[in-house]
């Protein structure tokens, strides 16, 4: 019950965060760095639990095309197997005496088959290989359909283009102290009517169980008109926070996790955008403070915004 009497009694509980309040439920954090879900979903089968679209559009761009230039030459290679089974024979215009040279030119036939490019140099002759090749053509239009559009939605989904801060700090703030965390876009669009949420998860005993309570964080500023340059968000540690006198061994043992959440309306989707992060207590800095991270040009014309020093800080004495 130690524990517990660390807890600023004047904080008040947020019930309605969607996270469970029975602690020994959970494993690992709340919430990944990038602001995913820390959940793997168990009970159901791997094609039922799996959206193959919203995969396809948020995997790394390396995987995606690495999926794509996999599934085009695999396929290939298994209708290039068929056309060799059937018989060469039944190609007209291959010229081949080899065996790998042979199948070399089906695999070449059944690309031109796939992507309807149709050069004329191999035709099939037969009912079995034009009905092969017919059913090749048609998976080869149904495959670019899909292709396409999964282009089309990596490309025009709507992204919040925002970086957080590595770590979050504690800082001197007027008299007393505040919990910060910095972000700042980091691409060429015009972000406005930003909001900020902080919630607090933390792990206490209570009645002899162990058991998530989670704290709102007030916030200095929860709203800004433009997301131009930096956003240092600012929770005052004030004695209705939770971290009230809260030293830096206690954040060194306790169990917590600050949640992040931030919406911000991009005009160049025209449409409102989400970015979620989360910082375990391990991931405070406490006696630490942000250095600045935009300056003027050389030339006097244009505000520079130095992304390489989102997470730049310095310690200082709390």
């Amino acid at each position: 019950m130690a524990f517990l009497k660390k807890i600023n009694s004047k904080a008040k509980t947020d019930s309605t965060t969607g996270f469970g309040t029975n602690a020994n439920s959970y494993g690992g954090r709340f919430l990944t760095k990038n602001g995913n879900a820390n959940i793997r979903r168990t009970g159901v089968g791997f094609l039922d639990g799996i959206s193959w679209y919203h995969t396809m559009v948020n995997i790394p761009r390396w995987k995606f095309m690495l999926i794509i230039l996999v599934f085009y030459f695999t396929v290939n290679f298994c209708f290039a197997g068929i056309y060799y089974l059937i018989g060469v024979e039944h190609l007209k215009g291959i010229n081949a005496t080899t065996p790998l040279d042979k199948f070399g030119q089906t695999f070449f036939f059944s690309i031109q088959t796939y992507t309807t490019v149709g050069y004329g140099h191999i035709s099939p002759s037969g009912f079995l290989t034009s009905f092969v090749a017919a059913v090749e053509a048609l998976f080869g239009l149904l495959s670019f359909a899909i292709a396409t559009g999964l282009f089309y939605g990596r490309f025009s989904m709507p992204k919040a283009f925002l970086r957080f801060s590595e770590n979050a700090l504690i800082a001197p703030y007027g008299e007393g102290t505040a919990l910060m965390i910095r972000l700042s876009p980091y691409k060429n669009t015009h972000l406005t009517d930003a909001e900020a949420k902080m919630t607090v998860g933390m792990a206490v005993e209570e009645n002899g169980k162990l058991v998530n309570k989670f704290y709102n964080l007030d916030l200095e500023l929860s709203k800004i008109n433009a997301l131009t340059l930096s956003w240092t968000l600012v929770h005052p540690i004030s004695e209705s926070s939770p971290f009230y006198r809260l030293t830096a061994t206690d954040f060194e043992n306790l169990s917590g996790e600050i949640m992040v959440y931030v919406k911000v309306f991009d005009d160049r989707f025209s449409t409102t955008v989400v970015k979620r992060t989360s910082y375990i207590f391990n991931e405070i800095i406490y006696g630490a403070k942000f250095t600045p991270m935009f300056s003027r040009s050389p030339d006097d014309n244009k505000t520079l915004l130095h992304i390489d020093k989102l997470n730049s800080y310095e310690k200082v004495a709390l």
